[in-house]
């Protein structure tokens, strides 16, 4: 009896394991309501996307429930080995990779395609976490601050080159992960101009993406400004408590791919103000839950490791809503747990898994 105690792990976090179902089962239903026209019209099935959003669910749960019986330590030693596999397959996507709706992202394996950008997010927190973590120097200085983010310009020159938004993203984490390890306030200045001077790069690089800016200022000139705009007509018209569930009107054709980054929108119009703010609130509360777990972890790496988790989170949830509400310029980013996304959604599911195994070594 003595020896079952021993070898029982102690629980996870229950509030944090119900706010991930309650987001993934709300995602499988808005999906399933926003993109019935797209998969009829195009695949001549209702459900087409919802079916294979299901799959994905189903494998990211298993893999949550698999990776949170696991010591968050082993996937921190894989970390070196897991930023390479990101730098070699962000190398192949722009290869060979298969190009949709103009965007190449997608690397076809057989029947399935895999966005290597999804893993890269994991694999930067990982690599950040591992990193930090073995430093023998101080990690409280400028320098210190520079060097670890020189190591993501690999990563992000990759992604970026075909993914803004990602690029952010791991910016965004990297510069999270520092603070959580240093936070000291006056040495973040220099490094968000920085940050500003690259990002204006990126957007000088190319000229759609100044197209961008201009397309935010002024929607109505462009053609291209018809999503936001269809958007912004379905977030007014579902007034304080929405048209009702599968009554959108906009998801017909009028913003084009509803179920992918615009789906805000859609939740927007069928659920009004009130279910776009549950949603937020919903969110909210996850995010809480994961500083609490970094907070309150045994360890450096555990608390760096959900403070990445939570950043990635925050970071992609913000920009999504700023995006579809066009309160920034589009950048092409999904919406957690609810937009459609095979790999998005696996490893969200894997990293909520992380997360879940480290709120098991909670002080």
């Amino acid at each position: 009896m003595s020896d079952q105690k021993k070898n029982t792990q102690p629980p996870v976090d229950t509030a944090l394991l119900i706010l991930v179902l309650v987001l993934a089962v709300f995602g499988l239903i808005i999906l399933l309501s926003a993109s019935e026209y797209n998969g009829r019209v195009r695949f001549h099935d209702s459900a087409y996307y919802f079916k294979k959003q299901l799959f994905a669910t189903s494998l990211g749960l298993g893999a949550m429930y698999i990776i949170s019986t696991m010591n968050y330590r082993f996937f921190v030693r894989l970390a070196p080995a897991a930023y390479l596999l990101s730098l070699l397959l962000s190398t192949a996507v722009l290869l060979v990779g298969q190009e949709i709706n103009g965007s190449k992202r997608w690397l076809n394996l057989g029947p399935l395609s895999f966005q290597p950008s999804e893993f890269a997010k994991v694999a930067v927190i990982l690599f950040l976490t591992w990193q930090i973590e073995n430093s023998r120097r101080r990690t409280d200085g400028f320098w210190f601050m520079c060097r670890t983010m020189l190591t993501l310009l690999p990563i992000t020159g990759l992604v970026g080159s075909n993914n803004l938004s990602t690029a952010i993203i791991i910016l965004g984490i990297g510069v999270i992960l520092i603070f959580a390890s240093s936070p000291r306030y006056m040495q973040f200045v220099a490094l968000g101009s920085a940050g500003i001077g690259f990002i204006a790069v990126f957007l000088a690089a190319e000229s759609y993406r100044l197209e961008r800016l201009a397309i935010w200022r002024n929607p109505e000139k462009y053609e291209k400004g018809f999503q936001t705009i269809q958007g912004l007509y379905a977030i007014g018209s579902g007034g304080l408590f929405g048209r009702g569930l599968g009554n959108s009107i906009q998801k017909l054709g009028f913003v084009p791919e509803a179920q992918n980054d615009m789906i805000f929108s859609i939740i927007c119009e069928e659920t009004g103000l009130a279910g776009a703010i549950i949603l937020i609130l919903i969110f909210a509360l996850l995010l809480w839950r994961l500083c609490v777990i970094s907070m309150h972890c045994q360890e450096l790496s555990g608390a760096l490791l959900s403070a990445g988790i939570m950043g990635h989170l925050a970071i992609q949830v913000i920009l999504n809503i700023a995006v579809v509400t066009n309160t920034i310029p589009n950048t092409g980013i999904t919406l957690p747990f609810i937009s459609y996304g095979g790999t998005s959604i696996v490893f969200l599911l894997g990293e909520m898994g992380i997360a879940l195994n480290i709120s098991r070594y909670r002080k």
